[in-house]
């Protein structure tokens, strides 16, 4: 093993002046591992593939599965890869309950990692030939291209499989973003994490979608992560009502994870809340134009959904908070341009009901001329009505 000096005399490793380096730059937790083929990943993703599993998600094939298990193939030369983890956990402030809120995962309550992580990581890159001494050619990922960062996340040590699949770090939790870099430097390797997730099964029943289908299996379909973010359809009916107030993401099966209780929290400001945008009072966005949009979330990961997307989720989460003061504004986007949030608003307003949604949803239905859209105000319009009649008649009581 090369042994170099620092400052104070003590022997150090070139693997631990890489990792102090890192630290340094502002990641939390950093990992080695080889450049070897990742086979059991490549297996498992690759059964999920054929499985349908990953359905939904187009560019999820099996030839891109191959190219993200074998570190060699995304880097000539490549000998090592050197994992990254930094904390996104802060604090979620109290808000007022006057108003429908939504909910938002917390990775996204602040900005945009991927562009923050990139410029850490290109440092990280640029600094590394004079802590190792040599020249070296890189390649790194910011979960964003063919590299199983969670792969190699647990082979370096950095953490463990959860059951949601989640990695998870005995310091921050599963709150934590990865990146990877592949180098042609010759590194010491790591060794794995002995820790696992036990008997813990908390994450799986917690699920409301019942997306964690088996310990460390998930139905992409099912996910609601998925369902607000990369889905650009219609969002399954069955689904709907088992998806609360989340509007982009999910956390809940880190929230109820054991390990998560003591994580540390981030250090990076810049993850930290921005305005309103952990539990965004929903109506405003029902009304956003393109424009509005942008601005409104410039920097944000909740761009990826879409306006189309979040207004979709938007109503979803209106039907199923229920509050009566959210049927004018659902009654309004039923004028949508967009065919998506027509359908999602009248599924809203029949599970709302009320003066003002039969009325709205009566009118819909004689305008509306896309057949998909028409289908749903009139199941929304007989839910509706089915409501009306459930209020009218008097509850029994026992004698």
């Amino acid at each position: 093993m090369e042994i170099v000096y620092n400052h104070r005399k003590r022997p150090v490793t070139i693997e631990q002046d890489i990792k102090s380096l890192a630290l340094s730059i502002g990641f939390d937790r950093v990992g080695i591992t080889d450049a070897a083929p990742f086979v059991r990943d490549e297996a498992a993703a690759a059964e999920r593939v054929r499985s349908g599993l990953m359905d939904g998600l187009h560019w999820y094939t099996e030839e891109r599965v191959r190219r993200m298990n074998r570190p060699k193939t995304l880097l000539e030369g490549a000998r090592s890869v050197i994992s990254l983890a930094m904390s996104y956990k802060t604090t979620e402030p109290p808000h007022a309950s006057d108003v429908p809120r939504g909910s938002v995962a917390r990775y996204a309550w602040g900005r945009d990692y991927h562009s923050l992580m990139k410029s850490r990581v290109r440092r990280f890159i640029r600094e590394m030939p004079e802590v190792a001494g040599a020249p070296l050619r890189a390649r790194y990922f910011v979960d964003d291209g063919p590299m199983n960062d969670r792969a190699a996340a647990e082979r370096a040590g950095v953490g463990w499989f959860g059951k949601n699949t989640n990695i998870l770090t005995a310091t921050h939790g599963s709150w934590v973003f990865l990146a990877e870099v592949v180098t042609d430097l010759k590194l010491k390797p790591d060794r794995p994490l002995k820790k696992t997730c036990g008997e813990c099964v908390r994450c799986i029943p917690a699920c409301p979608t019942d997306a964690i289908v088996a310990p460390y299996v998930i139905d992409n379909r099912k996910c609601i992560s998925f369902l607000t973010i990369e889905l650009r359809g219609a969002i399954p009916k069955p689904l709907r009502p088992l998806m609360g107030d989340w509007v982009f993401g999910c956390d809940i099966c880190q929230e109820v994870c054991p390990v998560n209780r003591k994580a540390a929290s981030s250090r990076e400001a810049d993850f930290g809340k921005r305005h309103d945008f952990d539990a965004p009072d929903l109506l405003p966005l029902l009304s956003l134009d393109e424009d509005g949009f942008r601005q409104r979330f410039e920097g944000s990961p909740i761009r990826r959904a879409k306006l189309s997307g979040l207004k979709r989720n938007v109503c979803v989460a209106l039907g199923n908070i229920g509050d009566p003061s959210a049927a004018p504004a659902l009654a309004r986007a039923l004028h949508s341009e967009d065919a998506l949030v027509r359908s999602h608003a009248a599924w809203a307003l029949g599970r709302i009901g009320g003066d003002v949604a039969k009325p709205a949803l009566e009118a819909a239905l004689v305008r509306e001329r896309n057949a998909e859209t028409l289908e749903e105000i009139e199941s929304a319009l007989k839910a509706a009505l089915v409501r009306e009649r459930n209020a009218e008649t008097p509850k029994e009581t026992s004698a």
